[in-house]
């Protein structure tokens, strides 16, 4: 009983500072261009993107910013 108390505070704790991290605004974790990016799946913005990838990224930061402009 005393393990299942221990892993489950142990978890709790884990639990606990993961949502602390996302309530202060951490930004999400994002991927790079390698791993599935190679097999066909759509890459991020990051890492060695291929220049069609780097161009599609920058017009969605683009339109991005432009929502998030104050008026």
């Amino acid at each position: 009983m005393m393990i299942f108390i221990a892993s489950f505070i142990i978890i709790l704790i884990a639990v606990i500072a993961m949502a602390a991290g996302v309530l202060l605004g951490r930004p999400a974790i994002s991927g790079s261009c390698g791993g599935l990016n190679q097999v066909g799946l759509s890459g991020s913005c990051g890492g060695a993107c291929s220049a069609k990838e780097k161009k599609a990224c920058n017009i969605k930061k683009q339109q991005t910013a432009q929502k998030d402009a104050p008026c």
